[in-house]
């Protein structure tokens, strides 16, 4: 299954509490759309959060962390890694 990175912004202040609480909603609300979200980190000073998931495609992402109540400005494939 295809692999994406996912790019959230406005997130300044971000704490790990609310980044832990974040992951979980979107660990709740990936099975709607077969995505599993592996990990995500984040950058507080920038408002920046990253997540890494496997899915079908990159709309699934977008969907599932929708459902999730975390909107998704950009999903990039990941189509090689070591």
């Amino acid at each position: 299954m295809p692999r994406f990175i996912d790019v959230h912004h406005g997130m300044k202040g971000i704490t790990a509490e609310q980044l832990d609480n974040a992951h979980r909603a979107d660990l709740a609300a990936e099975h709607t759309e077969g995505v599993h979200f592996e990990h995500a980190w984040a950058d507080p000073e920038t408002g920046t959060v990253f997540c890494l998931s496997e899915a079908p495609s990159a709309d699934a992402v977008r969907r599932a962390h929708r459902r999730a109540g975390n909107s998704v400005e950009e999903v990039y494939t990941v189509p090689l890694s070591v």
